[in-house]
């Protein structure tokens, strides 16, 4: 008989994090990662699985982090980053048996790669330049538009050069000499050039941006494709050398546009669009509850370089589609559906994807290029899914204030009845969205008798342009009636109560719950984490603060203060009553814990029930993809606090 979820659940599941096919297209290397309750520690294992047999053997001992796996270009060895040395390193292990090779010995570790050359002599990979880290304790001076980034610290003690290793042996050779942070090196199909992306500009308030580039690399002399046209998220080469295809969007589109897909020459010029005609963004994601979860540091091509592939948000779900690169502008769905697809590789035959549902958090699967035959090729937690209870969904469909559909979901518990004790949980970004992916407090707080009400409001990705760049310079208005309007809407159909209503979201959704409780009373429990409240102070501490802001607002703060402070929840802060609990990492450089202390102290000047839970050494975003401890007690205060002012526990 299935039982209701447990927080602790959450420990006993385990994730796909990436996968790729052998050069002979027969198998697949994938990561499966777990958690060890006792050392509270998360490790990671590499996957051998033959697709003909769907046999899988266990390749790496996981017993430490062993992730990014890469076929070399013969099928025999796969060279992978571990952190079985305690900082990451580069290891090659034969696939047919043997012991893993250490490659680099470096003192700083291995940031990102690895990427065989074509002739697999060689593998170039990202790494600190800089021998030992800089002793904190002693006074030191910055000069970079922005010096300390969220998951980084400070950027000058881990940005990223390229590097070049024999594989069997030898010193690794620097191949980028600057202050960028270097990543995602792929080398050209002639081994003479690596293509990268370059971010973190020390001369940018946009770190988002990376450059387009490449390295010649007998003379390590590079040029950026791109100057500045925009920015390149993801990129490959074209199997003739001559082209590059990226996705990307131009500078001087609304913040929350879609990115397209585009080519363009290794030489540079002006980029041909390939996606122009699609209405939804290519490379879009949804947002989980989950550690981990699928990414690749380049698109999928087929062998001819006629065909990409890649992952395209509409809505509440994810789908692969097939983009032509070559002809007249053309592209079509492949693989659709209630899901988020994450492509990891294709050949001429098959898509290799992570499935994920709000159920289901990773599994691995194949498809025929064209999207037929799909099936499953790993699904770690099916039998352990099998003895939880799940809860029912909702999908809804309701007029915004202004009359635009507008899309969500109400997921309700499989004990107790209608109107339900709810919790409205808001999106971060704001430029997400929520869906079809697995979202574990949706569930945990479904098994505690909750309904969890999850709804894309205005500035959500997935719906076009128009409705996700609709907030700009009047934050608190179209999202906040959205969500509203979703919250009636629910109440209408009989599916919640009213009077028991709670709200919590993360960073953009932490931002909206806190203006909710300076803008109404009808919530009776809050839980922002990681928010924005002050736009003023945000400017000038986040990592973003200076592009976010300006993008956002319409403006510097001296050129529209009307606006920061009409925008900023702590301008409503005193007029809340509704008992609040705020969640902040304490290395959280996007939403600084600053933010939360404006909030907490004006609510408890004026009266309002409020606590603040303070997670050490958190960056943003840790208590979906931080340590163990972080996520436990974020999972165990999220109850109680619900608990005690929807249920009176």
């Amino acid at each position: 008989m299935p039982r209701p979820i447990q927080a602790d659940d959450l420990f006993k599941l385990k994730f796909v994090m990436s996968a790729a096919l052998s050069p002979d297209g027969k198998r697949a290397a994938y990561v499966l990662s777990h958690s060890d309750l006792e050392a509270e520690k998360d490790y990671s294992a590499i996957w051998l699985l033959t697709l003909e047999s769907g046999e899988a053997r266990q390749l790496t001992s996981g017993t430490a982090i062993d992730a990014a796996p890469k076929w070399s270009p013969d099928g025999s060895h796969i060279a992978f980053m571990s952190t079985r040395q305690d900082k990451a390193q580069l290891y090659i292990i034969p696939v047919d048996g043997g012991e893993a090779k250490q490659l680099t010995t470096l003192k700083q570790g291995v940031g990102s790669g690895p990427s065989w050359s074509p002739d697999g002599k060689h593998i170039a990979f990202t790494a600190v330049p800089i021998e030992e880290p800089r002793d904190f304790n002693k006074p030191y001076r910055v000069d970079r538009a922005v010096y300390r980034f969220n998951g980084m610290e400070y950027l000058d003690d881990v940005v990223q050069s390229l590097y070049v290793i024999p594989v069997e042996g030898g010193e690794a050779r620097r191949i980028t000499h600057d202050r960028f942070n270097n990543s995602s090196p792929q080398w050209s199909p002639d081994g003479k050039e690596l293509l990268y992306l370059a971010s973190m500009s020390p001369e940018s308030h946009r770190p988002f941006q990376p450059k387009l580039c490449i390295v010649n690399l007998l003379d390590n002399q590079t040029r950026d494709l791109l100057g500045d046209w925009g920015a390149a998220f993801e990129a490959s080469w074209l199997p003739d050398g001559k082209k590059i295809v990226f996705v990307g969007a131009p500078n001087g589109l609304p913040i929350g546009s879609k990115s397209d897909m585009w080519l363009v020459p290794v030489t540079g010029g002006k980029p041909e669009c390939r996606t122009k005609t699609l209405k939804y963004g290519v490379g879009g994601g949804l947002e989980p509850d989950m550690p981990a979860f699928g990414i690749t540091d380049f698109i999928p091509l087929s062998p001819d370089g006629r065909t990409a592939y890649a992952g395209v948000q509409i809505g509440g779900t994810v789908h692969i589609y097939s983009v032509s690169l070559t002809g007249k502008e053309a592209w079509k769905p492949l693989l659709e559906g209630d899901r988020t697809a994450m492509l990891m590789d294709a050949n001429s035959k098959h898509l290799l994807f992570i499935n994920s549902t709000m159920f289901t958090p990773t599994d691995l699967h194949l498809a025929k290029v064209d999207g037929s035959d799909e099936r499953t090729l790993a699904a770690p937690n099916e039998e352990f899914l099998a003895t939880l209870q799940m809860p029912a969904v909702e999908h809804l469909l309701f007029p915004g204030s202004d009359g635009v559909q507008v899309e969500g979901w109400l997921n309700t518990p499989a004990q107790g009845h209608a109107p339900y004790p709810t919790v409205l949980y808001i999106h971060g970004g704001p430029h997400g969205a929520f869906g079809h992916i697995f979202h574990f407090d949706t569930l945990l707080l479904c098994a505690s008798g909750y309904a969890v009400l999850r709804v894309n409001h205005r500035a959500s990705t997935g719906y076009g342009d128009e409705f996700s760049t609709a907030i700009k310079g009047d934050w608190g208005n179209l999202d906040y009636k959205d969500l509203m309007a979703g919250v009636d809407y629910a109440i209408s159909k009989g599916w919640v109560d009213a009077d028991r209503m709670g709200v919590s979201g993360l960073s953009g959704g932490g931002n909206l719950s806190c203006w909710i409780v300076g803008q109404t009373d009808r919530f009776k429990a809050a839980i922002p984490q990681n928010p924005v409240t002050n736009w003023v102070s945000f400017y000038g501490v986040s990592d973003i603060g200076v592009w976010f802001s300006v993008e956002q607002l319409g403006g510097h703060p001296h050129e529209v203060p009307e606006v920061y402070a009409r925008c900023s929840p702590i301008t409503f802060a005193h007029r809340c009553k509704t008992p609040t609990l705020l969640i902040q990492g304490e290395h959280d450089w996007r939403c600084p814990p600053e933010q939360s202390e404006q909030f907490y102290t004006v609510l408890k000047a004026n009266g309002c029930p409020v606590e603040m839970l303070r997670l050490p050494a958190a960056a943003h975003a840790a208590t979906l993809n931080g340590s163990i401890p972080i996520r436990r007690v974020h999972n165990e205060v999220l109850l109680e606090w619900m608990n005690r002012y929807l249920l009176g526990k």
